[in-house]
């Protein structure tokens, strides 16, 4: 999985960049992030969406006239239905959830905020995303974008990863030190 992951990554980043670079030159930003963020929302919420960018059956031209299609049905922005045209003529749409992830990183770091993954057990409300990024910009002393994941084997409470720091504070892995800490005794 790591290596995939990095093979991911290391298609990801020119992309990221060059549509960084694109919407940076157009003063575009917050609108090429908020028409990527409504295409990683369906990928997420969507498995046919999610199996489409991924499939390998499908051929790139096929890919390419289909996601035509649903961009132009969403109106999406000028610059990302032209940017996703490309990747998917590349053959590239697999990469695309990595792409946009390495873009919104770009355009958070240009922002001077830093991303922090939160892993919950069950969504968070906008209350304690609010509270958690207040949190954490207290901490860290700059702007906190949150990226959320849900897995229901937390159990209860939160993976917090900023940077190279990690705070777990779920359940799950309580509850697996306690089991550990309970074979040392008997």
């Amino acid at each position: 999985m790591a290596a995939q992951d990095s093979v991911l990554t290391q298609i990801a980043r020119p992309y990221a960049s060059a549509l960084f670079d694109i919407a940076n030159s157009s003063n575009s930003i917050p609108q090429v992030e908020a028409g990527l963020s409504a295409i990683a929302s369906l990928a997420t919420t969507s498995q046919d969406f999610s199996r489409f960018l991924r499939s390998p059956v499908i051929n790139a031209d096929q890919k390419a006239t289909a996601i035509q299609a649903i961009l132009s049905k969403g109106n999406a922005d000028t610059t990302v239905t032209n940017f996703v045209n490309v990747v998917a003529r590349n053959g590239r749409l697999f990469a695309l959830p990595a792409i946009i992830t390495a873009f919104r990183e770009r355009a958070a770091e240009a922002r001077g905020e830093v991303t922090a993954d939160v892993t919950s057990a069950v969504a968070l409300t906008a209350a304690q995303v609010s509270a958690l990024a207040d949190t954490l910009k207290a901490k860290i002393g700059k702007s906190v974008t949150l990226n959320q994941h849900v897995d229901p084997s937390l159990i209860g409470g939160l993976v917090v990863k900023v940077g190279s720091q990690m705070i777990d504070s779920s359940l799950k892995t309580k509850l697996t030190a306690m089991k550990i800490a309970m074979k040392e005794v008997g």
